[in-house]
């Protein structure tokens, strides 16, 4: 092979393995490191080849001039706001505060977390609903030794309210909302609740209730604040977050559409 064969087969390579590691970052892929390697490897792969190459570098460049406008203008800020549902809040058995992130090496909750959950105590004070339910992620989320996220939340109530706190209630061993959804339903059965406060991120929110509603789960959308981002995308900062978020979502209702189970 000559030496310019092999800067074609390098550079189709590097481009192949970088849109992988681009594709990862920008839809927040969430699996082991193995399958990581795998994609950036499967690009890799699709880069050393001719006819693979050539439409590697057509994406590229397109992908480039879609990054360049998302980040330079506000052009995501209508996608951004089409993903929340909110809703005024209503007397309701109970609030749900679904379960975002937590940092296993600092074993605290992570903001996402934290807004979720202020913003489901702030209903619980205004007397909405008597009860919250929290999620224990199950084994299949991180690494084993990672704390629970209902626990945090729970030192995080304790540590609020010594005495006299919401009624608490866990979802037990939850990988997706749609796990969520279902315990809630099982729930709403037992108990007799005929309506629940539905508390998750905003851009998270229009697929959650939807996802509920879909197990017949009555629910009332209140979405707590985004703590990551400006809704109306002043800055980069902001409008790269604002397309992570709207890669992810997307990503997920192609999984959905594909029989997959959405996360998050």
């Amino acid at each position: 092979m000559t030496g310019e064969r092999w800067r074609n087969v390098a550079g189709g390579v590097a481009v192949g393995a970088g849109l992988a590691v681009l594709a990862a970052f920008l839809g927040e892929v969430r699996a082991p490191a193995g399958l990581l390697l795998g994609l950036i490897v499967a690009g890799g792969v699709a880069g050393a080849f001719r006819p693979s190459w050539a439409a590697l570098r057509v994406a590229a460049g397109a992908l480039a001039v879609l990054i360049a406008a998302c980040l330079l203008t506000p052009v995501l800020r209508g996608p951004l706001a089409s993903l929340t549902l909110s809703e005024p809040p209503v007397r309701a058995d109970a609030i749900v505060v679904l379960g975002g992130g937590v940092q296993c090496g600092t074993r605290t909750l992570d903001v996402s977390s934290q807004a979720r959950l202020l913003r489901g105590l702030e209903l619980w004070r205004a007397g909405y609903a008597p009860a919250l339910t929290l999620s224990e992620q199950s084994g299949l989320i991180g690494p084993r030794d990672c704390p629970k996220i209902d626990v945090l939340e729970r030192e995080m109530i304790r540590a609020l309210y010594p005495s006299g706190g919401p009624t608490l209630v866990t979802l037990r061993s939850v990988t997706t909302t749609r796990d969520e959804a279902a315990r809630v339903r099982d729930l709403a059965r037992a108990r007799g609740w005929t309506r629940v406060l539905l508390v998750t991120s905003p851009s998270h929110s229009r697929r959650a209730a939807a996802l509920f509603r879909a197990q017949g789960v009555p629910v009332v959308s209140v979405p707590a604040p985004e703590p990551l981002l400006d809704g109306t995308l002043p800055s980069p900062h902001d409008r790269l977050r604002a397309l992570r978020i709207l890669t992810y979502e997307g990503l997920s209702r192609v999984k959905a559409a594909l029989g997959g189970t959405p996360e998050r």
